[in-house]
């Protein structure tokens, strides 16, 4: 048997640790009490076979970083916390038994790195802990995986790995509130507003995401960013707009088809200062419409829309009041909007149908509506967010 929380297959899990015949080596296990002063020892003798090239989409050999196979998906090599120097977390992480529902993409927002070694993984590993714990203030770690851009994984708050191969629990995080149980956060090195990740990042990410939709059994259309559920730019322009390629991929890779329609999202668009058109336009009717901003909306985010926003923000204790108006400020925005219904909020609706050319409206514009008419086409964002308990640290 395995550890609580831990399920092994016959065929046996290769993952931060080996099935070797009828034992178990589990170097990266879960534990029931409070932390060890460091993460369990390797063994003395590492049984995980040396990492293979998997081929990436493009069907050139990828970067080393992935073994063998587990239902024809390929296993990511994740570093353990002990393996990259983590700190001891000041308190235990909480364990839920439940399993997450989708899969949060991140980026740090750091410098882009062309050190690749796995020497620098570690050593950015061990300083988002510092910063989480030191400046943030939480237990450890807020995400529960971490990529660098030199395609090397790693474990971000303890025993995520383990609870992850167990494929039946989950680690509670703090990489985003409202979605630190229900979503695996997965931190990405580096700044992705106008350029794309590296190709070695890139393969690691859509094996990681792969890997975790087939322990927690989540679908692979369920992967989104961090600024579909918040008010940032994370995960970048450009990350965030390869999510749909993402999902296909990650499909494609659990033996699965997705169309361009079924891999995107009609989802909340993220506003900020410059931006301008009929987005904009709508989002300033709905401002006014709830006592925020005065004015005639003229479709230009501006000092004036910031301002605002921020107001709105503050109004409804929102976490990030920054005047970017994303994925958390936006459902408490666009509001339920009726057939025959009057005023700046019905206003908005017209101003997006016009926009999209759409001929005739629903008699009920609620929150999938809504983003239907504010992004692209494909299924809604959904609202569900962590259950009660949750500690955000």
């Amino acid at each position: 048997m395995g550890e609580p929380g831990q399920s092994w297959s016959r065929r046996g899990l290769l993952v931060g640790g080996a099935v070797v015949g009828a034992g178990l080596v589990l170097p990266g296990r879960a534990f029931a009490g409070p932390p060890p002063a460091t993460d369990p020892a390797p063994p003395a003798t590492d049984p995980v076979p040396g990492p293979s090239a998997v081929p990436g989409p493009d069907g050139m050999p990828g970067p080393a970083g992935a073994g063998p196979l587990v239902e024809g998906v390929p296993i990511p090599f994740i570093a353990r916390c002990f393996e990259w120097g983590a700190r001891k977390p000041k308190s235990a992480p909480k364990i839920w038994d439940r399993r997450p529902i989708r899969i949060l993409v991140h980026h740090t927002a750091g410098a882009n790195t062309t050190d690749y070694s796995v020497g620098a993984a570690h050593r950015m590993a061990r300083a988002i802990q510092n910063y989480h714990m030191d400046r943030n203030g939480w237990l450890d770690s807020g995400q529960h995986f971490t990529i660098s851009r030199g395609g090397h994984v790693l474990e971000g708050r303890l025993w995520s790995l383990g609870e992850l191969n167990g494929g039946r629990r989950v680690v509670e995080g703090a990489h985003s509130p409202g979605q630190n149980v229900i979503a695996i956060g997965i931190e990405n090195e580096g700044t992705y507003m106008g350029v794309d990740p590296t190709p070695a990042l890139w393969n690691l990410l859509r094996i990681t995401c792969a890997y975790i939709c087939l322990r927690y059994g989540i679908a692979p259309t369920e992967l989104y960013g961090h600024r579909d559920y918040r008010n940032t730019l994370c995960p970048g322009d450009r990350l965030y707009a390869a999510l749909p390629r993402l999902r296909r991929e990650v499909a494609g890779l659990l033996g699965r088809r997705l169309s361009r329609t079924e891999a995107t999202k009609a989802s909340w668009p993220l506003l900020r200062t410059g931006d301008r058109g009929p987005i904009v336009e709508a989002a300033q009717y709905l401002l006014r419409d709830a006592g925020s901003l005065t004015g005639k909306p003229d479709g230009r985010f501006d000092d004036r829309t910031a301002a605002a926003v921020s107001e709105f923000q503050r109004a409804h204790r929102a976490d990030d009041v920054n005047g970017l108006l994303g994925g958390e400020t936006w459902p408490e925005l666009a509001r339920t909007v009726r057939a025959g219904a009057e005023g700046d909020a019905a206003r908005a609706v017209e101003v997006l149908a016009a926009a999209r050319r759409v001929e005739s409206v629903p008699d009920v514009v609620d929150h999938p509506q809504w983003q239907k008419l504010l992004g692209t086409s494909g299924s809604p964002v959904p609202d569900a967010h962590d259950p009660q308990g949750v500690l955000n640290r």
